[in-house]
């Protein structure tokens, strides 16, 4: 009976031991591959924040090489237009272990959110103009007031269509006008009544430039040139842009002297024939890493640019 118990007790506490040295086993095994798993983790987060430094310094490259395409258009003259070197499309280059684009574009070509506001005050002419653009992209030109009062400076709303901080207040999230220049065209998206769809359709003809600037004739959108006068159709904007041709029109007084504009005051304030501000899109492949960056480039009147501003969002 004693040998009977003993070598059930034995089998017990074998089955035991058997247990408990598997359990050590899986224990270790999943030790081991949460080691593992942890460690390509590491390493993989490591490589991809070496390739994002790469991407940066590719970038930065690239905004090297858009100052000196700038410099050199600038000293062959101050008149810019589409058919300058900058304004070619580059097609991807290859670069070590990936590939890089980059392309300019004339900011000045587009409508300056910022030049709503003149010395501190609405600038009706601009102001006009901007309502017009809203009419050529299918907007509303009602949606300009809301614009003008969340740029200037005071918090007066803008009869009948404008709003200030009691328009955002009662909202959730609450937040206040900014009542100062839009440091990234993408604040439109706070303004009232600015959805996806108004946003998406207006954003290709804005910029949120620093002050005023001129509009140039010579790389404007169709749009913006519908927005010089009250009324203009899309085809006389396009006579406008083929009369361009490849060297684009040499003054605004001679832009102004094209047919489209015949019997209409126009007026010639804030519109020009160069620009200082451009946009640089790179977009970068390196390694697992795809990137694209938005540079705001100033330009100045020696050729020297300067990046404003750096993005992966829009400017």
């Amino acid at each position: 009976m004693l040998s009977h118990y003993s070598n059930t007790q034995w089998h017990r506490m074998h089955g035991v031991a058997l247990v408990t040295a598997l359990l050590v086993v899986a224990l270790a095994a999943t030790a081991a591959v949460t080691m593992a798993s942890r460690q390509h983790f590491d390493i993989r987060r490591t490589a991809n924040l070496l390739h994002s430094d790469q991407v940066m310094l590719y970038t930065k490259g690239a905004e090297g090489w858009a100052g000196k395409i700038l410099k050199r258009d600038r000293e062959d003259g101050e008149i810019d237009h589409l058919g300058e070197d900058w304004a070619t499309l580059l097609p991807p280059i290859p670069i070590e272990n990936g590939q890089m684009a980059g392309r300019l574009e004339d900011l000045q070509g587009r409508f300056n959110i910022n030049s709503l506001i003149k010395e501190k005050k609405p600038d009706n002419l601009a102001i006009e103009r901007f309502r017009r653009l809203l009419q050529a992209v299918e907007l509303s030109p009602e949606l300009a007031s809301a614009v003008v009062d969340w740029v200037d400076s005071d918090i007066n709303p803008t009869f009948p269509d404008g709003a200030e901080d009691n328009s955002y207040l009662g909202i959730e999230p609450p937040y206040r006008t900014a009542n100062g220049y839009m440091g990234s065209i993408s604040e439109l998206r706070l303004v009232t009544e600015f959805d996806k769809e108004s946003y998406e359709k207006l954003l290709p003809y804005v910029a949120a430039l620093p002050g005023q600037t001129v509009i140039n004739i010579n790389t404007a959108s169709i749009p913006v040139l519908m927005s010089l006068y009250d009324g203009m159709k899309k085809e006389e904007a396009e006579q406008l842009e083929e009369s361009r041709g490849e060297d684009g029109f040499k003054s605004v007084d001679e832009f102004l002297k094209h047919e489209v504009f015949a019997g209409r005051a126009v007026s010639a304030e804030s519109l020009g024939t160069g620009s200082d501000y451009f946009m640089l899109t790179s977009d970068i492949r390196f390694g697992q890493i795809q990137q694209r960056y938005y540079s705001l480039l100033y330009r100045d009147k020696s050729g020297v640019t300067q990046v404003i501003m750096r993005s992966r969002g829009v400017l």
